[in-house]
């Protein structure tokens, strides 16, 4: 068996083994005539088995579409599609069930509680969405896009929605629901943020919103749409207000296991000592 990440070839497919006995496939060495891809698939698939390869990857992209069905009728199962690919897996052991991960099983949210100097939080009708006519006052929320911090993305729907620029200061509450879009399950952060000084003018995104306004926090709170759920997250955002919840901080830290950092959400910490507040066990921002 070849080291993991060094390239192999495997009949006329080739690809790089993994770090679990499995091949990913170069997309660049699968044919894209169907007789052709089937022939070297059947003898690939013979050679990975007595290779000892378990679970096979395979990217299609639209060039090869004709070949999913081909893939399909020799074992493949679908895993995941975007628009550049769809993935297709192949678990080769016929006695052992098959381990290989399944898709992401949730999309992220974010709600942005943003508060101004005059105690006046900022809110939103929805134009379009499962509020869109019903004059329902919410606060700025929106969906986190691949490789974008949940900070990031508060920020960044704020700015799209309503166009006041504010920063992200704690993680107030998360909420994890299941069977939402597409079967998925969704994970859900409040967040405060503040705005930036001189960010008083709303100007909302007209295609998706009806409206985005600061209200009078009493007046927001004294709403009688809000569910339990929003209650209980109000109650969060309230005590952060009054300074007796502080919610979470979000430091960006090197994980250990590659270059880059990764964004961590802990609870506040004892300063007592003198320790400085962006100091969290001995790691330092």
């Amino acid at each position: 068996m070849a080291a993991a990440g060094t390239e192999v070839s495997c009949g006329l497919l080739a690809g790089r083994h993994d770090a679990y006995d499995g091949i990913i496939l170069d997309p660049e060495s699968i044919p894209q005539s169907p007789a052709t891809f089937t022939e070297a698939l059947q003898v690939s698939m013979a050679a990975w088995r007595g290779a000892g390869v378990k679970g096979v990857w395979m990217r299609l992209p639209p060039t090869h579409a004709h070949c999913i069905g081909h893939a399909v009728d020799a074992g493949f199962e679908f895993h995941h599609a975007e628009k550049e690919y769809v993935m297709l897996t192949c678990w080769l052991p016929r006695d052992v069930p098959s381990p290989l991960p399944p898709n992401a099983s949730h999309q992220v949210g974010v709600g942005a509680f943003v508060v101004n100097e005059k105690r006046e939080v900022l809110v939103v009708q929805e134009r379009l969405g499962p509020l869109r006519g019903k004059g329902v006052w919410k606060l700025p929320t929106g969906l986190v896009i691949a490789g974008e911090d949940i900070t990031e993305a508060a920020e960044r729907e704020v700015g799209e929605e309503t166009g006041i620029k504010a920063k992200f200061d704690a993680v107030l509450a998360m909420r994890q629901a299941h069977g939402v879009a597409f079967g998925k399950s969704d994970m859900f952060f409040l967040m405060a943020l503040k705005p930036e000084p001189g960010q008083e003018k709303v100007s909302f995104q007209a295609a998706e919103l009806e409206c985005a306004a600061w209200m009078p926090l009493d007046d927001y709170v004294a709403l009688p749409t809000h569910t339990p759920l929003n209650l209980r997250l109000m109650n969060s955002c309230l005590a952060y207000l009054d300074g007796s919840y502080r919610g979470l901080w979000a430091r960006r830290v090197q994980s250990g296991f590659k270059a880059t950092q990764d964004l961590l959400m802990f609870g506040e910490q004892s300063l007592s000592g003198g320790r400085d507040e962006d100091a969290w066990l001995g790691l330092v921002k």
